[in-house]
């Protein structure tokens, strides 16, 4: 069966005038107006399409991609405002997203981008947007791993850090300290969960944990102290700006690696700064007592 707001690979029915009617199973035949119809198009073949109502509230199809479909969060330009009904959002399709006023948690203006939810209204069947986010997240329990990756929406600033909506269904956090570079709210990016707490926040990082981040970094500290006669006046009090332009990593990832060329006896901390020791027999990753 098809399902509204989701794209759908969909058999052909009949030919028509106006264009293409697909196999909707408990929906009935979904017209693919003629303008969508692919030109390399064979017998035989299924269609993928999305599925939507029309201006007259018809369901159609079309092979145009929206920028996000339903139960999905995305970032999107208001194009108009609608005194009576709300605002208009540009979704990628040639029908606008509305808005409605009563899913607005603040007024939006044409020319603004803000993060939305698009769902499916259970009454009208049709697709619209809301700036009311925790409407629209999840509430169960996060069951993420740490360490797990996932796939992240940037949503704003934070005084710790930057807000994200996690994998299409939860909050999450990223600590400036563990970034490397300032994020763009709208951003979609890869990330990894640092933990989940008890109350179900989660907190996340960019980059790989363990060994995946530290022992790269740990042989670059160390080329930059051979390069630098074997003295460095970055350590691990220094700002996460300093860190970045010296290293381009988080704090986070800095202090790690510190502490892993600290156990293996390889540097040791002036306060500030530090120095590169003697030790020919250093591995990257191996401990002193290993």
């Amino acid at each position: 069966m098809a399902v509204i707001g989701k794209r759908n690979k969909l058999s052909i029915v009949r030919e028509s005038a106006p264009g293409l009617y697909l196999d909707g199973g408990e929906l009935g035949e979904i017209l693919l107006p003629g303008r969508y119809i692919p030109r390399d198009l064979k017998q035989g073949d299924k269609l993928d399409v999305f599925i939507y109502l029309d201006s007259e509230d018809r369901l159609v199809a079309t092979t145009e991609t929206p920028l996000a479909t339903v139960g999905e969060f995305a970032y999107l330009e208001v194009v108009s405002v609608n005194d009576r009904v709300g605002a208009f959002l540009d979704w990628g399709l040639s029908k606008d997203l509305l808005l409605p006023f009563s899913e607005h948690d603040r007024p939006v203006r044409p020319g603004q981008r803000v993060i939305v939810a698009v769902y499916l209204d259970s009454t009208t069947r049709r697709i619209v947007a809301s700036t009311r986010l925790g409407r629209h997240l999840s509430h169960d329990t996060p069951s993420y791993a740490e360490g797990q990756p996932v796939n992240l929406l940037i949503t704003g600033q934070t005084p710790l850090g930057y807000a994200a909506i996690v994998e299409n269904a939860h909050r999450g956090l990223l600590y400036r300290d563990n970034l490397s570079a300032p994020l763009d709210v709208g951003q979609k990016t890869k990330g990894f969960v640092r933990a989940v707490k008890p109350n179900g926040k989660i907190d996340l990082r960019l980059d790989a944990s363990g060994y995946k981040r530290v022992l790269p970094l740990q042989v670059q500290i160390v080329s930059a102290l051979e390069r630098n006669g074997g003295i460095l006046d970055v350590d691990d009090a220094s700002s996460p700006e300093v860190i970045r332009a010296t290293f381009g990593v988080s704090k986070g990832a800095f202090k790690d690696a510190l502490g892993a060329l600290y156990k293996s006896r390889r540097i040791r901390f002036l306060k500030p700064g530090v120095e590169l020791l003697d030790n020919s027999e250093w591995t990257p990753g191996k401990q002193k007592n290993d």
